[in-house]
C-alpha cells in the first residue's frame, strides 16, 4: 500500500453527516456484525412503548371507575337519606293523619322495663 492509498481508505472510512442521512454508515462492517443485536433493541423498544401505552390505557380505565363509584356511591347516601326521612315517625303520623284515619300513635311503651330483685 502506499500513502496514497492509504489516505484514500482513511477518508473512506471517515464517517460524515451525509454517509449517516444517506445510510452508507449501515454498511460499514461494524453494524454488520451487530445486525441481530440491533434487531434486538428495537423489539425491546418496541414491547416498551406497547406496555407503555398499555398501562396508560389502564389507569385511565381504573380512575374512570373510581369516578363512576364515588357517583353511585353519593347516589346510594342521597336516596338512603330520603328513604330515612319518608320513613321517620313523624312523617308516618302525618301521612296517616292525612288519610282521616282515628289510628293515634301510643303513649303507653310496648313493653315496661323492671329492675331485678324487686
Amino acid at each position: 500500500m502506499t500513502m496514497e492509498e492509504g489516505q484514500k481508505e482513511k477518508i473512506k472510512r471517515r464517517t460524515s453527516l451525509k454517509n449517516i442521512i444517506g445510510g452508507d454508515i449501515l454498511a460499514t462492517d461494524f453494524f454488520r456484525r451487530q445486525t441481530k443485536l440491533m434487531v434486538l433493541i428495537m423489539v425491546l423498544i418496541l414491547f416498551y412503548i406497547h406496555n407503555r401505552y398499555a398501562c396508560q390505557q389502564q389507569m385511565i380505565e381504573v380512575d374512570k371507575l373510581k369516578k363512576e363509584l364515588t357517583d353511585i356511591k353519593y347516589d346510594a347516601l342521597t336516596r338512603s337519606s330520603e328513604l330515612m326521612e319518608r320513613s321517620r315517625q313523624s312523617r308516618i303520623e302525618e301521612y296517616i293523619a292525612t288519610k282521616e284515619s282515628d289510628l293515634q300513635t301510643s303513649t303507653n311503651p310496648p313493653y315496661l322495663i323492671r329492675k331485678s330483685g324487686n
